[in-house]
């Protein structure tokens, strides 16, 4: 018996769309991590050179204000990354 030339066409046609029939498996969603904290960059100090008590007054209090600037920007880090393992269940 010979077969028509369509009718292999058509059956190879049907075999391919007997697969789309089943249900494909999840694919899963790669783990998306996002560093949404700053940068950690080191303090710095204002170069001072006090000559009077007056001075070295000023300069006291711009290097606690430094300080004082430095050590929020610590503590927001610190805090960020502590939300960020919270979130992610790191804790």
């Amino acid at each position: 018996m010979k077969t028509p030339p369509c009718a292999l066409g058509l059956l190879a046609l049907c075999l391919t769309m007997l697969c789309a029939c089943t249900q494909a498996p999840p694919s899963t969603a790669p783990t998306i991590s996002l560093n949404e904290c700053a940068a950690v960059t080191p303090c710095t100090m204002p170069a001072m050179a006090p000559r009077t008590n007056g001075e070295l007054s000023d300069a006291l209090h711009v290097a606690r204000a430094a300080w004082a600037r430095c050590a929020s920007e610590v503590d927001m880090i610190a805090t960020c990354q502590a939300r960020v393992r919270r979130t992610d269940g790191h804790e």
